[in-house]
């Protein structure tokens, strides 16, 4: 018999109703408020209501470097939640919400799968409460203002060529990554040339990620700067006087969505900034509520340990003041192989034979990656769990080769099936993680604020990638320079690259060694709160493949969506 797909499996659940839900994770109902069936707001007034309850042990859940076959993050993050309750421990998850740009390109939904899903997963995947669309109006506000000001003489003196702020949409649309506005007659604006970016890369959204409350958000707003004068001062979105609209437009979306699993565990989900180009975090304030709400609170990074948890560490973990009590690593037998370069694997094709074939030395040989990512943890000072992913017919061989490279580097390790089996099966990994909280945490940043910007993008190229040196385009250094003169230098580093590799390459699998990464351009976020420097070929608008999950997403006679996954 066929296993069910993730929709339908979806469609099958009985869900607990959400006050229920929010009253076991200890959310005050006064702050709930319902949007629909399956989903509701919770103000921030439950930051401070909730403020004096005992802390959850914190742990971030990462992974391998992604191959295409994808290592199961989310879905582990979601199984292992549903876990504790299966060894008498309650747990609450963070998670992203999914840009409608991978949704309906090639990635899919990001709800997780199998009996490990947060629910209703259309609602999830699609729309939810409107936060993507007000990240994108509150952005596109703000261009709208510039626009505006440049129209009507340009009194703040901003400098045509070097204009920051583009437009974002929550597609992917590559035809759109550079245009020239105002065309057309004496009336139609300025003409210049400029762009979009995806939504999930805007600066909007990341403040809102990283924001502590709407207050905090506010200055946020006002601090992002849109481009500079013609003497190299910055211009902000306060100097548009359009900070506070934009602050407006968000005022509901700063507050998180309270959601389910299919077994009833409490799911908050929150902002979703891109892993690679952004921070690839969910937000502070649902960390903020979530961390009181029961034994655990699994918050997701997105990618690899190379990009998200190091983000998670060096920029979220800055601004919230929470440390970390342990760190979950994903990682596949067939991720691993992947990683030893041995084979070509393309998504929607089968894969390799030798690829499903045993081959614990092969597992040995890709686990370079992962011993690069627990080399990530260690560096840090938190206490990593390998979570051994397992998929139908690994071999019992190359699941012992992975727990080998976990015990070289003293982490526990755990076979999970939560897939399949949901909760029950992620059991053992549950009672792994509760051990590791229990050790003496050691956390710390890779950097202090006072280090030159150069200096951060080389302790993580160091550090994190293994890289040898870096190298800067003549206009990242000229960036930079204008960064630090005009005092953002305290700023955290982002360092926007490919996450299908620890390097800038993907091409280059496992953990390579012997190169350098090139610095093409830096850009500054400085509403959010860091500088992103972006390596290699990186695009901060996607465009669609040949043949899109879109093609395939439908509405049936009855009104049901089919073609989502």
């Amino acid at each position: 018999m066929a296993f069910p797909s993730d929709l339908e499996i979806a469609r099958g659940a009985v869900l607990r109703p959400l006050a229920d839900v929010a009253s076991e994770a200890g959310i005050p109902s006064e702050f709930l408020e319902p949007y629909g069936v399956g989903v509701a707001k919770v103000g921030l007034g439950a930051v401070e209501a909730m403020s004096g309850l005992s802390r959850a042990r914190y742990v971030v859940v990462s992974a391998i470097t992604p191959t295409p076959l994808g290592e199961g993050k989310t879905t582990t993050t979601v199984g292992l939640g549903q876990g504790f309750a299966h060894v008498g421990k309650r747990a609450t998850i963070c998670i992203r919400q999914p840009s409608m740009g991978p949704t309906f390109g090639i990635k899919g939904g990001a709800a997780g799968g199998g009996y490990s899903q947060v629910v209703p997963m259309e609602l999830f995947n699609l729309h939810l409460t409107g936060d993507m669309h007000a990240v994108t109006a509150a952005h596109n506000m703000c261009s709208a203002m510039l626009d505006a000001h440049l129209f009507h003489g340009n009194g703040l003196g901003l400098d045509l060529h070097n204009i920051s702020w583009r437009r974002v949409m929550d597609v992917n649309e590559r035809a759109l990554r550079n245009i020239v506005v105002g065309l057309g007659g004496r009336l139609d604006g300025v003409p210049r040339e400029t762009g979009f970016d995806i939504t999930a890369a805007s600066e909007v959204m990341a403040a809102l990620s990283l924001c502590t409350s709407l207050s905090d958000l506010r200055v946020r707003m006002g601090r992002i700067v849109v481009g500079y004068d013609g003497g190299g001062s910055p211009v902000t979105a306060e100097d548009l006087e359009v900070a506070g609209a934009m602050t407006v437009i968000l005022k509901e979306a700063i507050k998180p969505n309270l959601m389910q699993t299919l077994e009833g565990t409490a799911a908050l989900v929150h902002c979703g900034p891109f892993g690679n180009i952004a921070t690839g975090n969910s937000s502070i304030i649902a960390d903020q509520i979530g961390v009181h709400c029961g034994d655990y609170l699994l918050t997701e990074a997105g990618f690899g340990a190379d990009m998200g948890a190091e983000r998670f560490f060096n920029i979220k973990c800055r601004v919230s003041g929470l440390a970390p009590d342990a760190a979950v690593l994903v990682a596949t037998v067939r991720g691993l192989k992947a990683h030893s370069g041995r084979h070509r694997i393309v998504a929607g094709r089968p894969l390799p034979e030798a690829l499903l074939a045993e081959n614990p030395d092969e597992v040995h040989e890709g686990g370079d990656n992962l011993r690069k990512q627990l080399e990530n943890m260690a560096v840090h000072g938190v206490s990593a769990v390998v979570a051994v992913n397992v998929f139908p017919g690994d071999h019992e061989a190359d699941i012992a080769a992975i727990h080998e490279i976990a015990a070289e580097y003293g982490a526990r390790a755990a076979a999970t099936t939560h897939f399949t089996d949901g909760g029950a099966g992620a059991a053992e990994l549950a009672d792994a993680v509760a051990d590791a909280c229990e050790e003496p945490s050691d956390f710390k940043f890779l950097y202090p604020d006072d280090m030159g910007l150069r200096d951060k993008i080389r302790v993580v190229a160091d550090k994190v990638y293994g890289a040898d040196g870096v190298d800067f385009s003549p206009l990242a250094d000229r960036q930079l320079d204008s960064y630090e003169a005009n005092g953002f230098g305290h700023l955290p580093v982002c360092i926007a690259k490919t996450h299908l590799s620890i390097s800038h390459d993907p091409a280059l699998k496992g953990a390579p060694t012997g190169w350098t990464l090139p610095v093409r351009e830096v850009r500054a976020s400085v509403g959010a709160g860091f500088v992103y420097p972006i390596c290699g070929d990186m695009r901060t608008m996607p465009g669609l493949g040949k043949t899109p999950a879109a093609a395939g997403i439908d509405i049936d006679a009855d009104g049901n969506i089919i073609g989502l996954s």
